[in-house]
């Protein structure tokens, strides 16, 4: 008898889980970045690459309602496009998800922790993966409880910058006429705010990993939309504000100097300790990597349970009702990169994979509209779907030569694995196919 995944998300746990999984640790030095690219209106690109991001969510939220299914992006892209299609965009989030684990192990050894205790970073790395490989097999309502906690932590630092940059601006230090300031050495005032808006949109990718949790969702057709959109609209505003204080309370060229441009804040402001927010950066870092770990061991199993994968990734624990051969697999690869040195040059290209999905997505639910999926699902208007695939392809002309270098690699990868289901996929459909009865 199949075991099936429990049912014990509710509308709650599921914002919390999208909100974190938005939030991250980017936000921290991402502000920074976006400054360097648009200018002094840090807020400005913020606002925009919400609306990009939201574009791309609106097709999630119809496509995860009508398909309630673990496997995700992937499973949308098998029910359009055939298991060629999907394995290619399955491998895409996978191993975007696995090294992005990795890097976050690797983050989470890094300076942060090294300011508060010194400890090998090999030993902090396995010792982190396994613990949150634990986490996630001990069940999916504890490893969401966790991050909730986890969540209210990051969302709580931010929100205190927040507080401090607006004491900065009430004493009168601040500069608010930056907050106007679009405009570069290198772009006018249209360029520099679509090239701040492609960095911003990177800090709002993570709401495309809680579709791989539909078939452990209550009501998914109720629950999905709210947390979804809500969640994206609370770190939208949060972002938007980060970028309103940091742009008035600290010059622009501080902050593109900066590794960490919101430490800058807190020094401006004053009065609050430094190492504090090597703490929240460090909840920050564990939480993704505790939702992206979560993401591709349900992504592992939803594909395998389609015929894409391995079928031992589809082995469900009884009694946790866990995929908990799927979470030992993509945290064996996590830990195995995370021990590298390559993660960093990896993660770069994971911006690459993940358009290769968007754009998967918002075309399957082009090509799905005349299948009528779950009773009452969600649905957007067809305008929403053609202009996220739009954004998608303008952002690919944004990627610079090297990454895409890198990223070719591994989506010849992900092609390969299209290929050998292919070929499998055509087999059983002849072994299937009746033969006539010899005449005589």
């Amino acid at each position: 008898m199949t075991v099936s995944l429990s049912r014990a998300v509710r509308t709650p746990m599921l914002y919390f889980f999208i909100l974190g999984d938005i939030l991250g640790a980017g936000i921290y030095v991402l502000v920074g970045a976006v400054a360097k690219e648009s200018g002094g209106a840090v807020w400005l690109p913020l606002a925009v690459a919400l609306g990009l991001a939201t574009l791309t969510a609106g097709s999630y939220a119809e496509l995860a309602t009508k398909y309630p299914k673990a496997g995700g992006s992937a499973h949308y892209a098998t029910q359009a496009f055939g298991p060629a299609v999907g394995s290619l965009v399955g491998f895409c989030m996978l191993a975007a998800g696995v090294v992005s684990v990795g890097a976050l192990a690797r983050a989470f050894a890094g300076d942060y922790l090294q300011a508060l205790v010194s400890l090998p970073v090999v030993a902090v790395v396995i010792v982190f993966l396994i613990a949150l490989a634990l986490l996630n097999i001990r069940g999916v309502k504890l490893s969401l409880g966790a991050n909730m906690v986890a969540t209210v932590i990051e969302l709580s630092g931010l929100l205190l910058i927040i507080g401090l940059g607006a004491w900065v601006i009430v004493r009168g230090d601040a500069d608010l006429d930056r907050l106007t300031q679009v405009g570069t050495a290198e772009h006018g005032f249209v360029g520099a705010t679509l090239a701040g808006a492609v960095l911003a949109f990177y800090s709002f990718v993570g709401f495309e990993t809680s579709v791989n949790l539909a078939e452990e969702v209550h009501d998914p057709r109720r629950s999905y939309p709210r947390a979804l959109f809500g969640a994206l609209l609370t770190a939208g505003l949060v972002y938007v504000l980060i970028g309103v204080v940091a742009s008035a309370a600290v010059p622009t060229d501080e902050l593109t100097r900066s590794s960490g441009p919101l430490l800058e804040v807190v020094r401006m402001a004053g009065g609050v300790p430094e190492r504090l927010f090597s703490v929240i950066a460090l909840v920050a870092v564990a939480n993704g990597a505790l939702l992206t770990g979560i993401m591709c061991s349900r992504l592992a199993y939803g594909m395998a349970k389609d015929g894409l994968l391995p079928s031992p990734l589809a082995r469900v624990l009884p009694g946790r009702r866990t995929p908990w051969v799927a979470i030992l697999v993509t945290s064996a690869v996590s830990i195995a990169l995370g021990l590298t040195g390559e993660v960093a040059a990896l993660a770069e290209t994971l911006v690459l994979l993940l358009l290769v999905v968007f754009s998967a997505v918002n075309l399957a639910l082009l090509v799905l509209r005349r299948e009528e999926g779950e009773p009452g699902h969600f649905r957007v208007p067809t305008i929403v779907p053609v202009l996220g695939l739009g954004t998608c392809l303008f952002l690919f002309t944004q990627i610079h030569g090297e990454v895409w270098v890198r990223g070719l690699i591994l989506l010849g990868l992900g092609v390969l694995l299209a290929a050998v289901n292919a070929v499998r996929s055509r087999r059983g459909k002849v072994e299937r196919e009746p033969v006539d009865a010899p005449v005589g």
